[in-house]
């Protein structure tokens, strides 16, 4: 498992991700992103207005995702905790 924040994934607050790969990654910031759309958070759509006017180009919004996926490939694993006795 590997830890990223939904600002790393371009969002607007610091809620951890946990997840195997980076799909998987992808889908959790997904289902936030919308749930912050349901909310109508400011903060977020305004981070969602932001990314959609700087990638409005698929092949500008294919290099983000490969950067994105690099950048979770090069996370380290998340620390387990210690087996209860």
């Amino acid at each position: 498992m590997k830890t990223m924040t939904c600002r790393q994934l371009g969002g607007a607050c610091d809620l951890e991700f946990h997840a195997a790969s980076f799909d998987e990654m992808a889908e959790l910031s997904k289902q936030h992103g919308m749930e912050m759309f349901q909310k109508q958070d400011q903060a977020h759509l305004q981070a969602m207005r932001d990314m959609k006017s700087q990638k409005s180009d698929p092949a500008e919004m294919q290099r983000w995702l490969e950067a994105k996926r690099a950048e979770f490939d090069a996370l380290p694993e998340d620390e387990q905790s210690p087996s209860a006795p």
